[in-house]
C-alpha cells in the first residue's frame, strides 16, 4: 500500500518568492542607514538633555557663586546698609550672571533680611502660590532690610531659569512659564565695621 507523500512541491512564484526574501535578509547595504535612523532621535533627545541640563547647572553655580560674593562685600562693610537698596543688591548679583542670562536679568529675585538668631534664619521656607504648571514664587518670600554691624543677615537670591528645549520644559521645569528655580543663599553675622 502507498502513502500519499503530503509534502507540497513548490511552485515556481514560491521558490522566486523565498529567494527574493533570502535576498533580502542577506543584503547588508542600507543597514547602517536604518540604524542611524532608529537612533538617531533618541541620540539627539539625550544630547539636548545633557545639554540642558549642563547649562543649567553652570547658571545655578554662577547664581551661587555671585550670591557668595556679595554676602562677603555685606559682612565686611564693603557695602554698607545705609543707603543701600534692593536695586543696587540686585544690579551686584546682575552683574556677576549677566553671561548666561537674559540682559538685565529678568527672573532674578532678592530676599535680604536680618534675624535675630541663626536659628530664625534657618527656619526660613520658600514659599509657593499655585500648583503644577502655575506654580510661582509667593511675594512673601521676599524682604530689603539688610542689618548694620554685628546683624544676623541672610541673603536669599532666587533666578527663573527659562527651559530653552521645547520638548525638555515639561520633564525640567517646577514654575509657571516652563521655567525652573535656581536659588542660592548664604547666612552670615557682620564684621563691626563703622556704620
Amino acid at each position: 500500500m502507498n502513502t500519499a507523500d503530503n509534502s507540497v512541491v513548490p511552485t515556481t512564484e514560491t521558490r522566486q518568492a523565498g529567494r527574493r526574501t533570502w535576498r533580502f535578509l542577506r543584503d547588508r547595504r542600507g543597514n547602517v542607514a536604518i540604524e542611524f535612523s532608529l537612533l538617531a532621535i533618541p541620540f539627539s533627545l539625550l544630547v539636548f538633555a545633557i545639554l540642558e541640563s549642563c547649562i543649567s547647572f553652570a547658571g545655578s553655580q554662577l547664581l551661587a557663586n555671585a550670591t557668595d560674593d556679595v554676602a562677603r562685600q555685606l559682612r565686611t562693610g564693603q557695602v554698607k546698609a545705609a543707603g543701600l537698596t534692593e536695586a543696587t543688591v540686585k544690579q551686584l548679583i546682575c552683574d556677576q550672571i549677566d553671561i548666561l542670562v537674559a540682559s538685565g536679568c529678568p527672573g532674578l529675585k532678592i530676599d535680604l533680611r536680618q534675624y535675630s538668631t541663626f536659628k530664625d534664619a534657618a527656619a526660613m521656607k520658600i514659599i509657593y502660590v499655585g500648583s503644577g504648571s502655575t506654580k510661582e514664587l509667593a511675594s512673601s518670600n521676599f524682604q530689603f532690610d539688610p542689618g548694620k554691624s554685628m546683624t544676623k543677615n541672610m541673603l536669599r537670591v532666587f533666578y527663573e531659569w527659562p527651559v530653552m528645549t521645547d520638548f525638555m520644559r515639561k520633564a525640567m521645569s517646577n514654575l509657571k512659564g516652563s521655567k525652573t528655580l535656581h536659588f542660592a543663599s548664604m547666612t552670615w553675622q557682620n564684621e563691626p565695621f563703622d556704620d
